[in-house]
């Protein structure tokens, strides 16, 4: 199975990404937020506001598998209390900053080691993930470094659908060129990971997450994964160098019978 293996698609919150808290950087974007709604309220108390909100957004989100556009998040669900003509327009914006002031997103350790690994083994790499902004990963992945290693580039926020409907994992496959069946997705969601994937027909499903997480979860026939991992180095022991690549070092053939003639 692993051999047939071309494409290697990755998820970002608490796969290739982590959250982590920062105050300063937290409380910068909560003002930010309230100079552009134009509000009276603290940064504190709007954000409270915005949180609950946020919630219902998530849930329609979930329920439909559907994104909304930046734009109609806040006139609709976030700031529907304020003229949708100025506030439409700061929807990018106001998105990246309410995810800032969630936290501040670091790579998590050894993750672009891997991602260049993993790329020179000849691997097709690319990303599937679930998010409400447009701006923010175009703009992490040029200031990391990690634009040139990704082919295929799957968000919510862009296609407005959601993991785990399998059209987000086919769209994501077919701008890799890649068959489906050839691709492996690594994920932390044992349900919309697993499910999404599966119904998409990727050949292979891998969760990484926790011992101790795992240890809480209930895995059933219809979420187990087809592995699970609990760092991301350990995609290096899974993926071996691919059996034949051209010479920019893409995958050109997953026959094993391409070693004897090579």
């Amino acid at each position: 199975m692993i051999q047939e293996i071309e494409a290697v698609f990755l998820d970002l919150g608490n796969t290739l990404r982590k959250l982590t808290q920062n105050d300063e950087h937290q409380a910068k974007a909560r003002q930010r937020i309230v100079e552009l709604v134009g509000t009276d309220e603290s940064p504190e108390s709007f954000l409270e506001k915005l949180d609950q909100r946020y919630k219902v957004y998530r849930k329609w989100a979930f329920d439909t598998m559907r994104e909304a556009p930046e734009s109609e998040l806040w006139t609709r669900w976030l700031a529907f209390d304020f003229p949708a003509e100025r506030i439409g327009p700061l929807g990018t914006e106001l998105t990246y900053q309410y995810r800032q002031s969630m936290g501040l997103r670091v790579v998590v350790e050894h993750g672009k080691d891997v991602v260049q690994t993993l790329y020179d083994r000849g691997y097709t790499l690319g990303i599937i993930s679930n998010l409400i902004t447009t701006s923010e990963i175009p703009e992490w992945m040029e200031a990391d470094g990690f634009t040139p290693y990704f082919k295929s580039v799957a968000l919510s926020s862009v296609l407005g659908i959601r993991k785990p409907d399998p059209a987000i994992y086919h769209i994501a496959a077919q701008n890799a060129g890649v068959d489906p069946s050839r691709c492996a997705y690594v994920g932390d969601n044992l349900k919309r990971d697993v499910t999404g994937t599966r119904a998409a027909g990727f050949g292979i499903t891998i969760i990484l997450t926790s011992p101790e997480a795992l240890a809480e979860a209930t895995i059933t026939d219809e979420n187990r994964p087809d592995l699970i991992i609990h760092q991301i180095t350990d995609l290096l022991d899974i993926f071996p160098s691919s059996p034949k690549v051209n010479l920019d070092g893409r995958f050109q053939s997953s026959n094993p019978a391409d070693l004897d003639q090579k």
